[in-house]
């Protein structure tokens, strides 16, 4: 198990074994899902799954408090999407990350905020390579006396 706040968005699991052996369906995916090491064995699911619960019966997991995974999204038999959040009460509940399996193999989804950084980082490359392209353009034609970049 990976300490809590790592990232672990470069790793990808699957057990081929296991996906030879069971179907993936909307029923034993969350078994499939508890061993990758994405899974945290201190969740909510994990003990209801020690007395025998089904891990993903909601009417169990809203009487509990803490950490617990939701069956978010299903497209059987490719697509599953799991959200791991923070149950503080029945009626509240603050989502975390989000997995999700394609094709039998599991990733963490990455965070909004990190997709934004890196489309913002991309879109600032273009805009400066534009610039730095016009200015020696401007400069072919004459224009570099009067225009710098290096001034703005």
């Amino acid at each position: 198990m990976q300490p809590p706040g790592t990232d672990m968005t470069g790793i990808c699991f699957r057990d081929q074994l296991w996906l030879n052996t069971y179907p993936l369906d909307r029923n034993l995916v969350f078994d499939y899902f508890a061993l990758s090491p994405f899974y945290d064995w201190t969740c909510n699911n994990e003990q209801l799954r020690m007395r025998s619960i089904h891990p993903l019966d909601l009417s169990q997991l809203s009487k509990m408090t803490g950490m617990e995974y939701m069956l978010s999204e299903v497209m059987e038999p490719h697509l599953f999407v799991i959200r791991k959040q923070k149950r503080d009460s029945a009626e509240k509940v603050t989502p975390m990350l989000a997995y999700y399996i394609l094709d039998g193999s599991i990733y963490q989804a990455p965070q909004l905020c990190n997709v934004f950084a890196a489309r913002v980082g991309r879109a600032l490359y273009y805009i400066s390579k534009a610039f730095t392209t016009a200015a020696s353009k401007l400069e072919k034609i004459g224009y570099g006396k009067y225009f710098h970049l290096s001034r703005m």
